[in-house]
């Protein structure tokens, strides 16, 4: 690389010389020469009379001031310098663009037969000469031209103001946003589609046009996103009291795109993933992403879109609070255990991972190189966690309150973080002085807490003390402001009040100390703690709990997410000692009490299906590793499947009888229909490793009338080798070759396949006909499914899994650096794993670093790790 790319610095942030009031672009479309003019009225806001423009990739055909043409500028590699403008003006640039090229898919680019853009966080820049950075909002008016027979659909952001066509069989469209809003936002999509049309009537009687457009013949998988979306606009209404502000409101399904959905004002571009379902092509888990991000991106419209961020570095400020809210809107409308649940373990696993990893970061950093690298777990899941800390604090009341100060202060500016903390403190009355070091300091903050009984005096001691370790970015680590949910429980059951200094106090403790101790009183009884419930914080947790007490809890407990909490601590216990039994050439064991536990889940009358079904999943291997400073990848892989056929044994008659008595005849994704699914399908994931699991896995396949249980047929198949698993997967791929989407689902089986030659069969898979390496779903579902979920084949000692890796990420460097930095994650973390596994994982990081061309991605990444 001829010159290393630099980092930026939060603190370094300045105010623009110039802002951008209004925007009047022209795009005349063509594959490989799109001409886009751009009319900006711009202001002076400093001294300087000079205008620094971001641009990429750009032809300039022409720039004008005031009408006039401008010769004092210069070009930039990554720019373009405008000198000796006045204080106001009107700057108009032409440049011309090749959509079709744009393999990077930022910016205008091509998606089957349809233009489309992305532009957050800086694809603005690949279309033209422009103050692309968030705190510059200016209005756009957008016209599109186009072939009209090819390119019927011109969209773009805000209300159509006008339409024509001319002589030549090309048609425009006018569209105009009259809110002021940054580059990143804007959006543009032409093509030719089905639409689904609906309308929805806010709370104060205003009629929104609904419209989602995917691709010819889709349109009957299109009806859960609309559902989904009138269902987001309800609750946010009802919830946060927060109105649509359009006439319309368009979501678009394109199925190439870096990320899962972009929340750009009015005009929605989705992944095709994240819109498309029936019940033959999509699964439950499917039809709950959908809703999700459907969700998500309309609850942007106001945090994110309204407020927007005042520069990258505030990420979390919408990221976070707007996953805090789609998260919420999820568990309102289904259930709130499993959400938590799910939730949880993004959290315990690839986030805490993250934590851990050479790219450990606060959920706003301090520093960047490329910002597409922070559209992370930490920026978006811990910071949902920190929201969700925050309404902890507060209550439901008081953070509504917060909010709706943070919409009188900021509507329609660009905001920060701290504008964020000091409006919910400003409403509340709460110091949140102290809290705010959880967005600057990085890592998982781990609490040991330990615990005295004095019968004489009736009192009980909680002594709390928290750690966090130094991460690669921060040696010196201060103590936070945790909420910590505990209860207390009677042998009986039953809740003990808490009291501290003769007065009842709340079950939220603020644990503010490296070292704290909390004594309740009038505690007549041994009791049982319940610590950390609802998962009150991000952190790690360790208490020496008995295994009669974890028992106890999986029953007694009177919150859902404790009792699979309880159950996966005792679970916990076990695993750590049977890797420890397995690294001495022991046998994996598991005690009969353990599995009665088990059992009388699996038995409950009183527990919802989906909850059992969560309660008898074991944590994932990932999750596993993040326990282990030293991972012994091979010991971790044997104990969980150990321990999933010692579970499939001793329980297989109550599996059996369960999974025939869940068969459902008709398909509904009502959320009760979805639950016992979900248990049916664990039923069936432990009866594969039994001796009727292949009759069992073959028969459901043949039988089943929906993808969920198709999936789930051939998922067994194929975590537990059986012999059905190649005719499944054959009889699968000449139904579905024809759909890349409905295909993802196979290509991530063949990714995670446990089978000695995996390596070799996603070789040969990415000759299939439905395979696609200019396509970032086709490369997550087989090459990241790999990389990521088949830790045995991707760690094998011979190094294989590390030089395709390799050799794929040398790919996409050029082709798709975005998704490529992606993929690169698993081999940041080659300390963690034993010395020759090291060796081999460093050779093709370095090999990565050594290239001449790349890209800041991954020349990020691979940097940090190689320091670590």
């Amino acid at each position: 690389m001829a010159q290393n790319p630099q980092a930026k610095y939060r603190t370094d942030y300045k105010e623009p010389s110039h802002t951008i009031t209004d925007i009047a672009l022209t795009f005349d479309l063509h594959d490989t020469a799109t001409t886009v003019s751009a009319v900006s009225q711009v202001k002076q806001m400093g001294q300087t009379t000079t205008l620094t423009l971001d641009g990429e990739g750009l032809e300039l055909k022409a720039l004008q001031v005031n009408g006039a043409d401008w010769q004092d500028y210069t070009l930039l590699e990554a720019g373009l310098e405008i000198r000796s403008l006045p204080a106001e003006c009107e700057l108009t640039i032409v440049t011309l663009i090749n959509p079709e090229a744009n393999s990077a898919l930022e910016g205008l680019y091509k998606s089957g037969g349809a233009f489309c853009t992305q532009c957050e966080a800086e694809g603005f820049r690949r279309i033209t000469y422009y103050l692309d950075r968030p705190d510059v909002l200016a209005k756009y008016t957008t016209t599109v031209i186009a072939d009209q027979a090819q390119y019927p659909f011109l969209l773009s952001n805000g209300n159509k103001i006008a339409e024509g066509s001319s002589d030549n069989g090309r048609h425009w469209v006018k569209w105009q946003d009259p809110h002021p809003k940054p580059a990143y936002l804007f959006a543009l999509v032409a093509g030719d589609f089905d639409v689904l049309r609906d309308q929805y009537i806010t709370q104060s009687g205003r009629h929104v046009a609904l419209e989602i457009f995917v691709d010819k013949g889709n349109l009957d998988r299109a009806n859960h996103a609309m559902v989904s979306l009138i269902n987001a606009m309800k609750w946010d209404e009802e919830r946060f009291d927060l109105e649509y502000d359009l006439d319309i409101y368009m979501v678009v399904a394109v199925d190439f795109f870096n990320m899962g959905a972009m929340e750009n004002k009015g005009l929605n571009v989705f992944n095709s993933k994240y819109v498309l379902a029936n019940e033959q092509t999509a699964t439950d888990t499917d039809y709950l992403g959908i809703e999700a991000v459907i969700g998500h991106e309309y609850f942007h419209n106001w945090t994110g879109n309204r407020v927007t961020c005042r520069d990258w570095f505030q990420l979390s400020l919408k990221e976070g609070l707007t996953v805090f809210r789609d998260q919420e809107f999820s568990s309102d409308l289904g259930s709130r255990a499993v959400n938590r649940i799910n939730n949880v373990r993004i959290i315990r696993g690839p986030q805490f991972a993250e934590d851990a990893s050479p790219m450990s970061h606060p959920i706003r950093p301090d520093q960047v190189i490329e910002m597409n690298n922070f559209y992370t777990l930490t920026v978006y899941e811990k910071g949902s966690e920190v929201i969700r800390m925050m309404h902890t604090l507060l209550g439901e009341q008081g953070f509504q309150k917060g909010m709706k100060l943070y919409f009188e202060r900021h509507d329609g500016t660009a905001a920060t973080c701290e504008d964020f903390v000091g409006a919910m403190e400003d409403a509340s009355g709460v110091d949140l002085k102290q809290f705010r070091l959880w967005y600057s300091q990085s890592g998982t903050p781990e609490l040991t807490v330990s615990s005295e009984y004095d019968a004489t005096a009736q009192t009980y001691t909680l002594t709390v003390e928290q750690v966090t370790e130094p991460t690669q970015d921060q040696k010196e680590k201060q103590p936070l402001h945790i909420p910590f949910d505990v209860e207390l429980y009677a042998k009986n059951g039953r809740v003990i009040p808490l009291q501290c200094n003769g007065e009842r106090v709340g079950h939220v403790l603020d644990v503010k100390q490296a070292k704290q101790t909390f004594v309740f009183e009038n505690v007549q009884e041994q009791p049982i703690p319940s610590l950390l419930r609802e998962f009150s914080a991000p952190v790690k947790l360790n208490y020496q709990y008995s295994d009669d007490e974890l028992t106890f809890l999986m029953v007694h407990a009177s919150n859902e997410f404790a009792r699979w909490d309880a159950g996966q601590m005792l679970l916990a216990k076990y695993i750590r000692a049977n890797v420890e039994r397995v690294q001495n050439g022991d046998n994996v064991t598991l005690p009969e009490s353990v599995v009665d536990a088990f059992r009388g889940v699996l038995l409950s009358d009183e527990l919802e299906p989906a909850f059992v079904a969560e309660m008898l999943s074991l944590p994932s291997h990932n999750e596993l590793s993040g326990w282990y400073k030293r991972v012994d990848v091979d010991a971790i892989a044997n104990v969980l499947k150990a321990l999933k056929v010692i579970l499939a044994t001793e329980m297989q008659d109550e599996f059996s009888a369960t999974y025939h008595v869940l068969k459902q005849d008709e398909y509904s994704i009502e959320h009760a229909a979805i639950g016992r699914r979900a248990l049916r399908n664990t039923c069936l994931a432990y009866l594969a490793f039994t001796e009727q699991g292949n009759t069992l896995a073959e028969a459901q396949y043949q039988q089943a009338n929906n993808m969920t249980d198709t999936m789930a047929a051939m998922a067994a198949a194929n975590s537990a080798g059986l012999m059905c698993r190649e005719t499944l997967m054959a009889d699968y791929s000449a139904k579905w070759k024809h759909d890349g989407l409905v295909m993802d689902k196979w290509f991530a089986l063949q990714g995670c396949n446990p089978a000695d030659n995996a390596l070799d069969v996603i070789k040969a898979t990415m000759s299939h006909e439905a395979f696609s390496m200019k396509n970032p779903n086709r490369i997550r579902s087989l090459i990241g499914s790999f990389l990521n979920m088949n830790p045995v084949r991707f760690h094998a000692k011979s190094g294989e899994g590390y030089r395709f890796a390799g050799e794929i990420l040398r790919e996409m460097n050029s082709s798709n650096p975005q998704v490529a930095s992606r993929l690169i994650d698993p081999l940041l973390k080659f300390r963690r794993y034993d010395e020759e596994r090291q060796a081999l994982i460093k050779a093709e990081l370095e090999g990565l670093k050594a290239m001449d061309n790349l890209a800041r991605d991954l020349y990020e990444k691979v940097t940090k790790a190689l320091e670590q």
